[in-house]
């Protein structure tokens, strides 16, 4: 089997990968900066702190000050080394300088995840600056870095909104359906860079996006256990992030279908799509699964 480039796929990244023994974060990224946006509640909440379980270094970024001090606390608990920039994704002066911050902190920034989502309906200027805008200034501003000396992964966040369209979410499923449109063509042009560019998508039912952390802990406990821990969700970006960029570039995954794999299979699985996709279509075209 063999990936976009021609290369053979393999189980084996180009990043650092530790054997973790019982820890379900078992994809140790020692060696990797990872930055999130998005990061102080939520889905971004839980990929940062799943880096850093599995042993990255994480710079979360946020708009909101309170709940990224909140997020800090749970990376220092969890005894994550990390970085807190207050920096708004819609300025790529602002995404420049959070590169150098990583840069000069650590020497390297590895991974870029895209979460960060703005989401009421009556500012769709505002809502496309940080959806689409957001992760080509994210994108843009850590390109060279991650050309230099070695490779990079850059992750979208996919929802169902970028395969369908819904009531009341107009702007939210155009800039879902544009990140899938801006993964797949830029795939091309990063393949040459080692750059691997794709999207996951939560594949399971999570909690409102608009949910502040305070509406949350109000939240009763019957309905909060319906939605799946963000940080177990996480484990499929940290588990992308491990595969080398020729493997898979340009494609949708889901972090449910991922994560049961991860849980039953363990990281050295025979890829199939649908162990990691609830699209699995992509990869046929591409000639991934015959």
């Amino acid at each position: 089997m063999r990936g976009k480039s021609g290369a053979p796929i393999t189980v084996a990244g180009a990043l650092r990968i530790e054997s973790c023994g019982s820890n379900p974060h078992a994809h140790a990224t020692t060696e990797t900066v990872v930055r999130v946006t998005g990061a102080a509640r939520g889905l971004g909440w839980g990929i940062a702190r799943a880096f850093g379980l599995a042993g990255a270094r994480v710079c979360v970024t946020d708009i909101g000050a309170d709940e990224l001090d909140g997020c800090s606390r749970n990376l220092a608990e969890d005894g994550t080394g990390h970085l807190v920039r207050v920096s708004a994704v819609a300025d790529l002066a602002a995404c420049q300088r959070v590169v150098q911050a990583c840069v000069e902190r650590w020497g390297r920034l590895d991974v870029v995840v895209h979460n960060a989502i703005y989401m009421p309906p009556a500012e769709w200027s505002r809502q496309l600056q940080v959806g689409l805008d957001g992760l080509f200034n994210c994108t843009h501003a850590v390109w060279s870095q991650m050309q230099a000396p070695d490779d990079g992964r850059i992750i979208g966040v996919a929802t169902s909104s970028s395969m369908r369209g819904f009531k009341e979410e107009i702007a939210y499923c155009t800039i879902k359906h544009g990140v899938e449109g801006f993964v797949k063509a830029l795939s091309f042009e990063a393949a040459e860079h080692n750059i691997a560019i794709n999207t996951i998508g939560p594949g399971a039912p999570i909690k409102p996006t608009r949910m502040t952390r305070a509406e949350y802990e109000q939240t009763p406990a019957k309905q909060r256990d319906v939605w799946p821990d963000p940080v177990e969700l996480g484990r499929a970006w940290v588990w992308l992030a491990a595969q080398p960029p020729a493997r898979f570039s340009g494609y949708r995954f889901d972090a449910g279908p991922t994560v049961a794999t991860l849980t039953n299979e363990g990281d050295d699985f025979a890829f199939t799509p649908e162990m990691a996709t609830l699209y699995s279509d992509d990869f046929r075209e591409a000639g991934l699964v015959r």
